[in-house]
């Protein structure tokens, strides 16, 4: 199944809140006949355009293919959130990669969060830049646990950001019974993402990125120099970033085994007015320690754009609203009557790690993907990373690329009735409360 067309129509983006209220862009057109390009670059979402971008500023002459529309992947529709540090806590990063490595990972997330407000404030990006996310936690048990993380960052790595909430502060900040504390981490913040997105994409043609749209590629050939090509056109280059994330397909398969694609769905409600004090008493966003995770903030216009439900295998449900309403009301019942004006699915990729995976298939081509829910700021940072690269600056690239990242079990036949499996036993586990 082709993830490009399989829930979406050609040339299309969703019907999301965030494509009605972002700042249009005009189409850029496919890609026609030959180029030839220093660097060409494959996907245009945060990690191709970043990556574009970096290297344009370094110089180099950049093609940029898109199958779709700029954006128009998991940038264009995810929760928006700019999170702390990398996906996985950093205790366990320290058992995993030992403690050199994980100071060094520390201080990469922090480059991300640092890059994705330096490239809005730079490159002037209208994209409602907050600061703030919210760890919400749904038993005592875990609310200790969220402290104690807290606590390690202040003392190992320097981190004071993070107010720690006992039930008084949590409900305070969210008025939900569901929760029992948590923290806030005022160094993290939130946007929305298709306008970022967006904004990238205009800084990268002004930085002279040539960029094509309805440019799919199916096959890429080395030789002399790499031969990409699409059903119009190729491109020769002397390297190539691929940057496809949850649509990498076939292009690359040894990154594909490793990369699992999985969906995700928002809805947004109508406008809650004054209600939205009911919801959130302060313009941040939160995220929940469900395993199948609850994620929410308020829109600039009062909406509550809440993720959360899950769906196994590659289409999207029929009724997506039905999919986030009943994960929602569990959150916020008050809102049983409350409309839902949008709601759209999207496609990420997770890794067996919930490690992005940062990879060389061979001496000139790099591939990132696999952001496991935390893209928004490491995807931006892997684009500049393969830039870096690609210029033979690669310590933050080859740091994140020791990180073990093995292939799904089964195969491509059998890892997608055996994630969903997976899942369905922690959504069971959630359900159940433990």
């Amino acid at each position: 199944m082709n993830l490009l067309h399989a829930n979406d129509r050609r040339g299309q983006y969703p019907p999301s809140w965030y494509a009605a209220t972002a700042p249009a862009l005009p189409p850029f057109a496919p890609l026609r006949g030959a180029a030839r390009a220093d660097v060409c670059v494959v996907g245009a979402g945060y990690t191709g355009l970043s990556a574009a971008l970096h290297l344009a500023e370094a110089g180099l002459d950049v093609v940029l293919l898109e199958a779709q529309r700029v954006g128009f992947g998991a940038s264009g529709r995810n929760g928006g959130q700019l999170g702390s540090g990398q996906r996985v806590e950093q205790t366990a990063l320290e058992r995993l990669v030992g403690a050199g490595d994980a100071d060094h990972l520390w201080r990469l997330g922090e480059e991300a969060k640092d890059l994705v407000k330096d490239l809005v404030d730079r490159h002037a990006i209208d994209c409602h830049l907050k600061p703030g996310v919210a760890h919400a936690c749904l038993t005592a048990r875990e609310m200790d646990a969220e402290h104690a993380c807290a606590e390690h960052l202040a003392a190992r790595y320097g981190y004071d950001r993070i107010e720690t909430l006992d039930h008084e502060a949590m409900h305070a900040l969210c008025p939900s019974p569901a929760y029992h504390g948590g923290t806030l981490d005022m160094g993290a913040a939130h946007l929305h993402p298709l306008a970022y997105a967006l904004g990238l994409a205009r800084a990268a043609q002004a930085a002279g990125v040539r960029i094509h749209e309805g440019a799919q590629v199916h096959d890429i050939r080395r030789g002399q120099t790499t031969r990409v090509a699409t059903d119009a056109g190729h491109v020769e280059a002397d390297h190539v970033v691929l940057a496809c994330n949850g649509y990498l397909g076939g292009l690359e398969r040894r990154v594909a085994a490793r990369v699992m694609p999985i969906n995700n769905f928002i809805v947004a409600t109508a406008p809650l007015g004054d209600e939205a004090a009911r919801v959130l008493t302060r313009d941040v966003a939160v995220a929940d320690t469900k395993f199948v995770v609850n994620y929410f903030r308020l829109s600039h216009d009062k909406r509550l754009l809440f993720g959360g439900g899950e769906s196994y295998g590659y289409r999207f449900p029929r009724d997506i609203r039905a999919t986030v309403r009943r994960p929602m009301l569990e959150i916020f019942p008050h809102l049983a009557d409350v409309p839902l004006d949008y709601a759209w699915g999207g496609t990420l990729a997770i890794t067996m790690k919930r490690m992005p995976l940062l990879a060389r298939p061979a001496p000139d081509i790099l591939s990132a993907s696999g952001y496991s829910g935390h893209g928004v700021g490491m995807a931006t940072l892997a684009g500049r990373l393969m830039a870096e690269a690609v210029r033979g600056r690669s310590a933050g690239f080859d740091c994140l690329a020791r990180v073990p990242c093995p292939p799904f079990p089964g195969g491509t036949a059998l890892r997608t009735p055996l994630l969903a499996l997976a899942m369905s036993w922690f959504a069971l586990r959630d359900r159940l409360g433990f």
